[in-house]
């Protein structure tokens, strides 16, 4: 055998390796898929291996884990918030609350009147819809919102002067912080 023809059969054998190999590697994944981690993290178990292994549930405690951590950002808080306004600026702080849901709110900027645009926006919408709740000009509010629906809802304050404007902001209800937008 010439030396051509030894490198040409010793090609031929390494990318029939290959082949094999990857057909080898991919049976090996489909595997390990529909044994371990379909029954594992999606409690999908086709082969029925995946209980028998005892991983189906490990699904249950990851999405109970989920659910709760879901629960727990939407549970009941109170928290207090100092926002500094620059004059001559504005800037908003949001919420984020599931339709049906109360915010209980308190503002003071002791004695400085600003313009404020209390609004939501829905969960999804990519229209730039907005539903304001209050547009005026005051120093304090305290009031509450029932969210119409699932979304950000906030403020919105426009400092008018050339001096930096404080907002203490209170509130309490079942929301998540997004905080300023």
């Amino acid at each position: 055998m010439t030396k051509n023809e030894h490198e040409l059969v010793h090609a031929v054998q390494s990318t029939a390796a290959l082949v094999k190999l990857s057909i080898l590697a991919t049976v090996l994944a489909v595997v390990v898929l529909f044994s371990a981690i379909l029954p594992m993290e999606y409690d999908i178990d086709p082969l029925g291996i995946g209980k028998t292994l005892g991983l189906t549930p490990l699904a249950e405690v990851v999405s109970s884990t989920q659910s709760e951590q879901a629960d727990q950002e939407l549970s009941f808080r109170e928290d207090s918030v100092a926002i500094s306004i620059p004059g001559g600026k504005g800037l908003e702080y949001k919420f984020h609350l599931i339709q049906g849901e109360t915010l209980r709110y308190e503002w003071d900027t002791q004695g400085q009147e600003i313009f404020f645009d209390f609004h939501g926006e829905p969960e999804g919408d990519t229209t730039g819809y907005f539903e304001s709740y209050t547009v005026t000009s005051a120093d304090k509010v305290r009031g509450s919102l029932t969210a119409p629906f699932t979304g950000s809802h906030g403020w919105y304050w426009k400092n008018e002067s050339l001096t930096p404007v404080h907002v203490t902001l209170m509130t309490e209800g079942s929301y998540k912080v997004l905080g300023f937008k």
